[in-house]
């Protein structure tokens, strides 16, 4: 495994590994057992960065989630694990009542849902400390300041280690941050976005944004992101739920005229290298010119272990040269 450090003041940054677990559906569509035995064999291999979420995974139940914080909760007291494995929560876009949604009824991020959701999900994992709390969604009901100040307010307390935020438009994460920095306040130092190989169509309205998908690491964030290389950047969906190996799952956002020289390419370099196409995708994003954290999930041992082979797979600079040419 390999590792790198996030955040920058001493008392709150962490060595974490480059490949993160994603938790999203332990507790709900991947059984007890399962996820017991891929996160046992995560941290055999090194891991110890954890994601999850307090919404995870409402959807599958009709419920509002909180599922995959208490398999965490319960598997860490079972195994004694303590602060060497890291983990990362969200909240934000929990649903305030069963049968509804982050898109029409999320929690937001007020300062009374931050303190309360907070306390939640620390129960539910069993920790005195969040390690890493994001803001989820953007909430654009509450003025931005009492969002600062609320998970500020938290970190100075000593309940959160670092703060990050996930499906922010860049400018908002600026404005955030800089309004933080205005106050000398802790602000948010980890982004987790959509990041691939496969770049889609940001033309398309989405659920959260009428002005296309506000998940995607696209120009603005990629820009921001590298002016700013004190900002640590965590990719989730970086396999695209299993479209590089299976491209006619590919929705309509990847319909671009790139997609097939780009899949191409990708087929070229998995043959010459001997690894999947998921590894060379990997591989790709966490050695690129804007290195990132890759948030994997996984519903069996063997998919974990594809991801790990990953990290010591090393690419050529005509490799990714070619990839990066490849449209």
């Amino acid at each position: 495994m390999r590792y790198r450090t996030i955040g920058t003041d001493p008392a709150t940054r962490r060595e974490v590994s480059v490949l993160s677990l994603g938790a999203m559906l332990f507790g709900t569509a991947t059984d007890e057992a399962t996820s017991y035995a891929i996160l046992d064999r995560y941290v055999e291999a090194g891991g110890t960065f954890i994601d999850t979420s307090d919404n995870y995974a409402f959807w599958q139940n009709g419920g509002q989630g909180g599922e995959s914080e208490e398999l965490l909760g319960r598997w860490r007291r079972s195994r004694g694990v303590g602060a060497e494995v890291f983990i990362a929560t969200k909240l934000g876009a929990r649903p305030l009542a069963p049968g509804t949604s982050y898109v029409d009824n999320p929690e937001g991020l007020s300062a009374k849902v931050i303190r309360e959701s907070a306390e939640r999900s620390r129960e539910r994992l069993g920790v005195d400390r969040l390690d890493l709390l994001y803001a989820h969604i953007e909430d654009r009901t509450v003025p931005l300041r009492e969002t600062v100040e609320g998970f500020a307010e938290l970190v100075g307390e000593g309940s959160v280690g670092l703060l990050g935020a996930s499906n922010h438009r860049a400018w908002r994460v600026e404005r955030a941050r800089s309004i933080a920095a205005a106050a000398g306040l802790p602000g948010y130092e980890v982004l987790q976005y959509h990041r691939s190989y496969l770049p889609p169509r940001l033309d398309l309205p989405s659920e959260l944004d009428p002005d296309g998908d506000v998940g995607w690491a696209g120009p603005d964030l990629a820009s921001y992101l590298r002016a700013e290389p004190q900002l640590a950047l965590v990719a989730y969906s970086p396999l695209l739920k299993g479209a590089y190996a299976r491209p006619d799952r590919l929705g309509l956002e990847y319909d671009l005229p790139s997609t097939p020289a780009r899949l191409a390419a990708l087929r070229a370099v998995a043959a010459e290298t001997g690894a999947t196409v998921n590894q060379v995708v990997l591989a790709w994003l966490m050695g690129g010119d804007i290195p990132a954290i890759a948030l994997v999930g996984a519903s069996s041992v063997a998919q974990l272990d594809e991801s790990l082979a990953a990290v010591d797979l090393a690419l050529t600079a005509e490799q990714r040269a070619r990839l990066d040419a490849a449209r």
